[in-house]
């Protein structure tokens, strides 16, 4: 019998898997798709929440923790792996953010690096050429970021060095609950027994658990685009509103990210790539000259505050819940998957 069956192979499901085995547990890894092909690989990779200050102090708490884990980790993934996942401190900077004084606050309480800027001339010290009609910011320079795929692969690459089994293209049908607990799962019509098993189903967490008093989880559809530029072109990630342009290593250059309550519709649209397109060019007119390599959508867990689930099911022994990260399961990956492995620990 597998001490832990953790259902999903998202980044969460791998990570948590991780930190289980080294802890010591037989883990057993389910997943419908391909690791890490969902959310996970869709996303952008900002090591931060965007616009922080307007986030509950548990998400700050664990974004706190990936803060000061994440290049240690990183580094630890890439050697387990072979793949680097590209962990890059390259500073943040927020545009057109009239939260100068909670940013302030948020800095202070959180011990992070803050700078409010003033100016164009300002704005350009810390990142050349943006469009010149940007005139105030706030200046995040501790801000890092991954790239999404490859901190997969990297996270997969960790699993089959550490020994964690996993299985892909198998569906969870059934949580098998006796007496109030858990006992193992059915998936694919095969019965896998275990005393514990842990939810990271990310947008399909609320579907695995509907049966069984599920948290309030749901696809939020986010579409991206990817730039191909030149290396150094863009000197970090820089926001305005809900809009963001993250440099990578090769010069690539990725624009983000719609908000589609659309369920679990994943289709992407033109006349949406040329929004991103043009809230691209507006935030960084270079982009202009730049073709548009590639364009795809991903559906993020959704919840209503913002708060991931993270704990023991209310009603069920055994069975625990890692998921409802939303635009934070990078940033927050790490504190979470630490979080419900000390709770599995102590049940033992």
């Amino acid at each position: 019998m597998t001490d832990c069956i953790i259902v999903g192979g998202g980044l969460i499901g791998m990570l948590s898997a991780r930190e289980l085995k080294k802890a010591g547990l037989d883990v057993l890894v389910l997943e419908k798709g391909e690791l890490g092909r969902e959310s996970s690989w869709a996303g952008g990779g900002i090591l931060s929440p965007l616009h922080p200050w307007r986030y509950s102090d548990e998400v700050n708490r664990l974004a706190s923790i990936g803060h000061q884990s994440y290049q240690q980790v990183a580094e630890e993934l890439h050697r387990e792996s072979g793949v680097d996942p590209e962990f890059v401190r390259c500073g943040m900077m927020v545009l057109k953010s009239e939260e100068q004084s909670e940013a302030l606050a948020w800095a202070d309480k959180w011990s992070m690096n803050l700078s409010l800027v003033s100016s164009a001339a300002a704005i350009d010290e810390h990142i050349p050429g943006l469009a010149n009609n940007f005139e105030q910011g706030i200046w995040l320079p501790d801000i890092a970021q991954m790239r999404n795929p490859r901190l997969v692969r990297a996270a997969k690459g960790s699993l089959e060095f550490l020994g964690v089994s996993y299985m892909e293209n198998t569906c969870v049908d059934q949580l098998n609950v006796q007496n109030g607990q858990i006992t193992g799962v059915v998936a694919n019509g095969k019965t896998y027994n275990a005393k514990r098993v842990l939810i990271a189903g990310g947008a399909w967490s609320g579907e695995i658990l509907k049966n069984q008093s599920a948290p309030d989880i749901n696809p939020v559809k986010g579409q991206m685009i990817i730039f191909k530029s030149e290396p150094g072109m863009l000197k970090g990630i820089v926001l305005a509103d809900n809009r963001y342009i993250i440099p990578r290593k090769d010069g690539r250059i990725l624009c983000g990210s719609t908000i589609e309550h659309t369920g679990f519709e994943k289709s992407i649209d033109e006349k949406v790539k040329c929004e991103l397109i043009k809230s691209a060019v507006e935030i960084f007119p270079e982009l202009g000259k730049s073709e548009v390599e590639y364009h795809w959508a991903g559906l993020r867990p959704g919840c209503p505050d913002g708060d991931p689930f993270t704990g023991v099911h209310n009603n069920i022994e055994g069975l625990y819940i890692n998921a409802g990260h939303y635009r934070n399961g990078v940033i927050l990956g790490i504190g979470s998957c630490r979080k419900i492995t000390q709770e599995i620990c102590d049940s033992l």
